[in-house]
């Protein structure tokens, strides 16, 4: 009689790779900005000079994206997130060593190059693969470990202010390597390789009634090549619609700028600036328990909804509108919603792609998504900037990005289902083999 049950292969690879997310979010995605102020202290550089760097990163990691995607289809992810690993962690370590600004953007594509093979894309391809029914669940845990990677930056803060940021940026490469090399042996390709099926189905045996055809039944999935993907609206409507959140989420470095502008407090701003943080946590855990027992397209509209209402609040503290001062109400919807929403689109546009397209192409599927999502993230920040350059505010620059994404709603209702998605993708295959024939 067995009292303790082994827990599904898979969520040890969320586990591990959720892990290296939270130290590659801690470090980089949002604990990066901590080392930025002692570097451009140490070498006088510009802060456009850094800005640029920022924008070629996301304009590499946007073109890197389908490469690694195919490889990943094709290969599996041990290969290439341990080639991922490597190049990252030399990446921060030579980066301690930099002496001039060229040393800086050279290091940048590094840590791009290595972070496109070793992280993120890597850990969401091999998660989709391994489960189907909690595809869901496990993409929102996966990601809310990169969310509560914001918490720690004080103490990334402190850690510069007391060892240098040389000091720390050579740990950090260090401690990738530590971290990244162990986890990347827990990565498996697809459970059918190890006699198992997606979401642990395979280890109900005898506990169930259920008969082996019938536990096949339910995972059951669309398998819809990427050759198939490109040629449905599907594809680029709902490519459109994560792009436009992705166009507004990519502007947060602004965020505590433009609350002072609006003429609040430091303090009060840095606390609506981190409520936002937490928002994104809830957003992405709530998925956990919502996103494999709704219609997700209903979910993913409200979670769009939200992130509209929140930079609509934003655009509004203390605005004016037909000589009546808006104030602090519109504060409060900023930071409720903006977080919220982004948080919760996340795993979902995610777990979209997966019940829509299957795993057969899964990887170059998301690697192109990503490639599209990145050149809108790249156009946000430039979007702000450039608009605050020539009218002196920030408040017609998140106008501006509240008006476009609100097209995301309507292009979110009108979502095909996945079985009619599907039932396209083979008629124009079966029109492609009568041509062909």
């Amino acid at each position: 009689m067995k009292f303790f049950k082994q827990p599904f292969y898979g969520w040890w690879i969320v586990a591990s790779g959720g892990l290296v997310q939270w130290y590659t979010s801690a470090i980089f995605w949002r604990g990066f900005q901590a080392f930025v102020p002692p570097i451009l202290s140490t070498f006088g550089w510009s802060h456009g000079a850094t800005a640029t760097a920022v924008s070629l990163q996301r304009s590499e990691s946007g073109m890197i994206s389908p490469f690694v995607g195919v490889l990943l289809d094709r290969y599996g992810p041990r290969k290439v997130m341990a080639f991922g690993v490597f190049v990252t962690g030399s990446g921060f370590v030579l980066m301690s060593q930099m002496q001039t600004l060229w040393h800086f953007y050279v290091t940048i594509a590094l840590l791009t190059l290595g972070m496109s093979f070793g992280t993120y894309i890597v850990f969401v391809v091999t998660v989709a693969n391994w489960f189907i029914e909690k595809r869901a669940r496990a993409l929102a845990i996966l990601m809310t470990f990169s969310a509560v990677a914001g918490l720690t930056l004080p103490l990334l803060v402190t850690s510069i202010e007391h060892f240098g940021w040389r000091e720390m940026l050579m740990a950090s490469g260090i401690g990738f390597w530590i971290i990244g090399f162990p986890a990347t042996l827990v990565m498996k390709r697809r459970p059918e390789d190890y006699g198992l099926l997606p979401d642990g189905i395979s280890d109900e045996g005898s506990q169930s009634q259920e008969s082996q055809n019938d536990r096949l039944q339910r995972v059951r999935e669309h398998a819809i090549t990427m050759r198939q993907a490109v040629k449905l609206r599907f594809f680029w409507q709902l490519a459109i619609v994560t792009s436009l959140g992705q166009l507004v989420s990519s502007t947060n470095l602004f965020h505590f700028a433009a609350l002072l502008e609006y003429g609040l407090t430091t303090a009060l701003a840095a606390t609506a600036a981190g409520s936002v943080a937490i928002g994104d946590i809830s957003g992405r855990a709530g998925m956990a328990f919502l996103g494999d027992k709704f219609d997700k397209r209903k979910l993913l509209t409200i979670a769009m909804l939200m992130q509209t209402v929140g930079v609509m609040g934003l655009a509004g503290i203390n605005a004016s509108i037909w000589g009546v001062n808006l104030g602090l109400w519109p504060l409060p919807f900023f930071v409720v919603f903006f977080g919220l929403g982004f948080g919760a689109s996340i795993p979902l546009r995610l777990s979209i792609l997966g019940d829509y397209f299957g795993r057969r192409s899964y990887g170059s599927i998301v690697g192109l998504t990503s490639s599209v999502n990145a050149l809108f993230g790249a156009a946000g920040p430039a979007i702000v900037g450039f608009i605050y350059d020539f009218s002196g505010t920030y408040r017609i620059g998140f106008t501006t990005l509240a008006l476009a994404i609100l097209i995301s709603i309507p292009l979110t209702l009108s979502l095909e289902p996945a079985g009619r998605v599907a039932a396209k993708a083979r008629t124009l295959t079966n029109r492609r083999h009568q041509t062909i024939n």
